[in-house]
């Protein structure tokens, strides 16, 4: 199996990210109704709904972590990540295919 590894940024904007533990698993939803970004992917959470979405910005992404644009052809339009990090610059996950 491939993994593909992103970065959950915006969390901010939603619950935080202090919450997001090694092992809890994420829901990806495709957005290309979102009025900023084409290729947005949504980052949910059961029983909380939206958390953030997947970074898509060379600042966003943390190192070589896939952005929504490089992830967004080579997922369905929802799929499942797991979280591996809670590091200062958003939450790392990975996917695997």
């Amino acid at each position: 199996m491939k993994k593909m590894h992103f970065t959950i940024t915006g969390t901010c904007f939603y619950h935080g990210k202090d919450f997001f533990e090694k092992g809890m698993t994420v829901k990806l939803v495709k957005d290309p109704d979102n009025e900023y970004d084409k290729e947005a992917i949504r980052v949910e959470l059961e029983g909380l709904g939206l958390v953030g979405y997947v970074a898509n910005s060379p600042r966003t992404v943390v190192g070589e972590s896939f952005s929504a644009g490089r992830l967004y052809d080579k997922i369905e339009d929802t799929a499942e990540g797991t979280v591996l990090f809670n590091v200062e610059d958003g939450v790392l996950c990975c996917i695997e295919r």
